[in-house]
């Protein structure tokens, strides 16, 4: 076996070694950039998704809403009117029986 190594193997050898360290602080940040860019990418990805399943959340429960309005059989509008009238039928009676008193049971204002 011979002692001595060619010396064009030697000098191969080191300068794989050089160049793979020389390389090797660039090769690690271009995969940490690229791993950030791709994690940033999925939670923007992630944001859009929740946000769109929000808005059809959101048109959902307004279709439903206004679904129980129109087909409920009595409305809160009808039923706020209702009292509303109710309330100024009596007040319209209480003045008639008033004016009633004071006049003497006719309804001339003198």
């Amino acid at each position: 076996m011979a002692d001595k190594v060619n010396e064009q193997t030697t000098d191969s050898v080191n300068t794989v070694t050089v160049t793979t360290l020389g390389i090797a602080p660039a090769q690690a940040m271009a995969t940490l950039y690229q791993t950030s860019s791709a994690a940033a990418a999925m939670a923007l990805q992630n944001a859009v998704h929740a946000q769109n399943n929000q808005y059809a959340l959101a048109n959902a429960v307004m279709v439903e809403a206004v679904n129980l309005l129109l087909s409920s059989p009595r409305s809160a509008a009808v039923q706020a009117s209702e009292k509303v009238e109710n309330a100024l039928t009596k007040f319209a009676e209480k003045i008639a029986a008033i004016n009633t008193a004071n006049n003497g049971g006719g309804t001339d204002t003198k």
